[in-house]
Formats: C-alpha cells, sequence, structure tokens
C-alpha cells in the first residue's frame, strides 16, 4: 500500500543529513512522550510532515536553526 502522506497515529521515520535516523509517532497534544517518541500534532516537526511522503524531504523550525530530513517510512 502506498500512504500519500502521514495520518494522525502513524509512525514517521526521517534521516537528518549526517545520516541520523529518528523515530516519532504523531499523537494528540495530551498524549506526547518524548521518551517514547510520540510529538504532539501541533508542534514544529509534526506540522513540518503535514502532507508528506516517503522520500519527501522536510525543513523544520528549531531554536537553535533549521534542520533539514528526508521522510524514510511511514507506518501504521
Amino acid at each position: 500500500m502506498i500512504l500519500r502522506g502521514y495520518f494522525f497515529g502513524a509512525w514517521v521515520e526521517i534521516e537528518d543529513t549526517d545520516g541520523n535516523a529518528y523515530q516519532y509517532r504523531i499523537v494528540g497534544p495530551d498524549e506526547f512522550d518524548p521518551d517514547k517518541g510520540f510529538i504532539s500534532i501541533d508542534s514544529p516537526m509534526a506540522k513540518a510532515l503535514l502532507r508528506r511522503t516517503e522520500g519527501d524531504e522536510v525543513v523544520v523550525s528549531r531554536p537553535n536553526g533549521t534542520a533539514v530530513f528526508v521522510v524514510t517510512s511511514i507506518r501504521y
């Protein structure tokens, strides 16, 4: 199945420009838990991932500057 962008509850794996991989689950604002990789749908990262698909480049504004990632996997 080919997914066209993520949906609420998805696990999204991304990779930064140094090759480091990160995995997040998009959850509601009352469910976020950084230790589990659960990020709020209202977070800058989740908003940047909105409507992205595997292979897309994502630019995220963070307090210490912008970061660039590539979406490597979306699953449920």
